[in-house]
Order: structure tokens, then C-alpha cells, then sequence
């Protein structure tokens, strides 16, 4: 099995925290759209794994007009072999969310919406740059349950600096009495470059708080598994039956073609990515040549790759599959790591498999680095 994810480069507004690959100008939308369908039929005849998952990512896809996403999805369909029970997800935003357009959605197939709430209160929206305010977004989400949707996902995020945990625990008390099956939720991040990290720099707003964050995610953990919710991955509670099998599926290195500015791919030895530059993209897909760059990985970049992606989910990482993958030296390697780790109460074994503990888990990425091969 594998999947396809499509990258949509286009955001009506640039939220203040994003560093992801968007444009808020349209100028090159039909160009892109032409590049994607080129670069569909390009990839097909070397892909010959099943298609389980398709999933739209931005940016924005709910930008897409209808008949795009339409004859995108028919290419998909014409050219791979598309399983006919796929998970089929859109990432949408709540101010694009109305009953023809999700009727739309339906009808070609979409079973999936990942819709970018963030946040339920309106102040806080303001702060990170969102288009959409707090009650559209509860009418989003009653409207999706009321035309069909069932497999409905939401984003927060904790660690604002202008929120609080008693309107953290609100937020996640809110999501919960919407009755979604799943909840995506982050860390406020600082990136480079961004309108916040600039804004930090210069004064403007608060740095996050770490221990805050901490704490809010603890909240986050005990609020979602006391409701019912599997936390199957740092960042990720679905009830039982609802996890998402596109996500689901990187992390188990399961292979996926991107399509799309920016977007990447991975075979399962070879990674590739697509330039980041809307124009450039349309320009070169059209042309045929330079829109991507290639590298094949090592047993090295294999092994950190493997630490990176297995010890986020629930399940952690099988000691006998470092053996058969990587061989003894890395297994010697990944014992040596995990020794110190389970000193520090970070990580626990499981039988044979190494997992995070409820301490290791806000620091997962940091505990990762020290289970790669440096």
C-alpha cells in the first residue's frame, strides 16, 4: 500500500506563526493546478503500489475550486490503483466551510476533514492571524456532522502566550462536546522567519513558555484519554477506529508520493522533494525537467529516520525490528542509547518494544536525538 499527498500552496491569510510552504496571492493558482495534473500522469507508470490514502495538505486546500479538485482526483483515480474503500482527507478552514461546498466534497469522494480550528476563542485567533473567528468555527463542525461527515479531525494549539490553562482546558473540553472522533494538537513553535518570530524579536508579544506548554499538554493527555481517546501519537488522540491511516501510515514508513510545490516523496530508499516556488513549479513541471530534487538515504539516514518517526507513536520502537532492518551494530547502538534513557525515566520498555513515558513525551524530539546515530 502507499499513499498520495497533494500540496495546495494557497492561503486566503498568512497566520502568524507558519512557516510552511504558501502563497496568499492566486497569480500562479491555474498554473499550479496544471503543473499537479502534469505531474501526476508523470509519476503514475512508476508507481505501482496501491493507493490506500489521498490526502489534500497546504496552505489551504479548501482554496480548490470544485471542478479542479474534481478532475484531480479523476486523473488520480485513471492513472493509480486506488483502493475503493481510500481515506480520502481534505485540510479545510472553517471560513470555507459551507453546506455546498461540503456537499461537493462528499459527492467526489472526500470522507475525511481535517479542519484548522486552532483555537475556540476569538482573542486568541486574533493573536495568531486566523481568518475565521470562534463561532464559525463550532458552526463548521455542526454543519460537516449535519451534511454527512463522520471522520472529522480538528487542530488546536496550546502554548499560547496570550491564552491561559483554564481556557486551555476549555478549548479541549469544547472539542470533546463537539462529538469528533479525532484531535490534532501542537506546541506553539517558534520558526524562523515568521511574522511571530519577528514579532518576539522585536517586543511585540510574549516568548511561549515552555513549562506552561508542559503543563497544558498534560491537561491535553488526561482530558482526551478520560473521554475515550487513544493518544496513538505525540500529537494525536483518535477514538478507537478513528485514527488517521494516512498519518498513521508515515509513521509506520509506509511509501508516499507528493505532488505539489514544496511537496515531498519517499519510496521506502529514495526521498525526494519538489521545488519551493509556485512559479518555478508550474514553469518546470511544464517544461519536464528541475522541478525536484533527489537523495538516496543511507542505513545511517534509515536508522535516524526509523528513531524519528517510531518512537512518536504510541506503539514505540520493536528492538527486533531495529535487528532485521538496521542489523546488530545498530541494534548494539539503539540498547546503548535506550540504557540511559530508561535511567532518566524518559523511556520504558514494553516487552520488546521501547516506548516514551508520560515525562518523555512533551521532550520527545531531544530524546530522539540521543537514540541517533551522531
Amino acid at each position: 500500500m502507499s499513499g498520495i499527498y497533494l500540496h495546495i500552496p494557497f492561503c486566503r491569510k498568512a497566520c502568524h506563526y507558519c512557516d510552511f510552504h504558501f502563497s496568499t496571492s492566486f497569480k500562479t493558482y491555474d498554473a499550479v493546478v496544471a503543473g499537479m495534473k502534469r505531474e501526476i500522469e508523470h509519476w503514475a507508470a512508476a508507481w505501482p503500489a496501491p493507493i490506500q490514502t489521498i490526502y489534500f495538505g497546504g496552505g489551504t486546500p479548501s482554496t480548490l475550486e470544485l471542478s479542479d479538485l474534481q478532475s484531480i482526483l479523476e486523473l488520480i483515480r485513471a492513472k493509480f490503483d486506488v483502493e475503493p474503500a481510500a481515506e480520502i482527507t481534505i485540510e479545510v478552514n472553517p471560513e470555507d466551510v459551507n453546506e455546498a461546498q461540503l456537499e461537493g466534497w462528499l459527492s467526489l469522494g472526500v470522507n475525511r476533514l481535517s479542519m484548522g480550528v486552532q483555537s475556540f476563542f476569538e482573542d486568541e485567533l486574533m493573536w495568531m492571524n486566523r481568518n475565521h473567528t470562534a463561532s464559525k468555527s463550532v458552526e463548521s463542525i455542526r454543519l460537516a456532522q449535519k451534511v454527512g461527515f463522520e471522520n472529522i479531525t480538528i487542530d488546536l494549539i496550546y502554548g499560547v502566550p496570550v491564552s491561559s490553562t483554564s481556557r486551555w482546558k476549555d478549548n479541549v473540553q469544547m472539542a470533546i462536546d463537539a462529538g469528533i472522533p479525532h484531535v490534532s494538537a501542537y506546541a506553539l513553535t517558534v520558526e524562523e522567519k515568521t511574522a511571530l518570530a519577528h514579532a518576539i524579536e522585536k517586543g511585540r508579544t510574549q516568548q511561549p513558555d515552555e513549562e506552561v506548554a508542559h503543563q497544558q499538554f498534560l491537561i491535553l493527555r488526561e482530558m482526551l484519554i478520560g473521554a475515550g481517546y487513544d493518544h496513538y501519537e505525540i500529537s494525536n488522540f483518535g477514538k478507537p477506529g478513528w485514527r488517521s491511516v494516512h498519518n498513521s501510515n508515515y509513521w509506520k514508513g509506509v511509501p508516499y508520493l507528493g505532488i505539489g510545490p514544496g511537496a515531498h516523496s519517499f519510496d521506502g530508499d529514495l526521498r525526494r522533494w519538489n521545488v519551493r516556488n509556485n512559479a518555478l513549479y508550474g514553469q518546470r513541471v511544464g517544461s519536464g525537467e528541475g522541478w525536484f530534487e533527489t537523495e538516496r538515504l543511507t542505513v545511517r539516514d534509515r536508522y535516524n529516520e526509523w528513531m524519528m518517526i517510531q518512537l512518536r507513536r504510541a506503539e514505540g520502537i520493536s528492538l527486533e525490528e531495529v535487528s532485521v532492518r538496521f542489523g546488530e551494530r545498530y541494534k548494539s547502538l539503539f540498547l546503548s542509547a535506550a540504557e540511559s534513557l530508561v535511567d532518566k525515566n524518559y523511556v520504558k520498555w514494553e516487552g520488546d518494544r521501547l516506548v516514551l513515558t508520560e515525562n518523555g513525551m512533551f521532550l520527545a524530539d531531544g530524546i530522539t536525538v540521543e537514540l541517533m546515530d551522531a
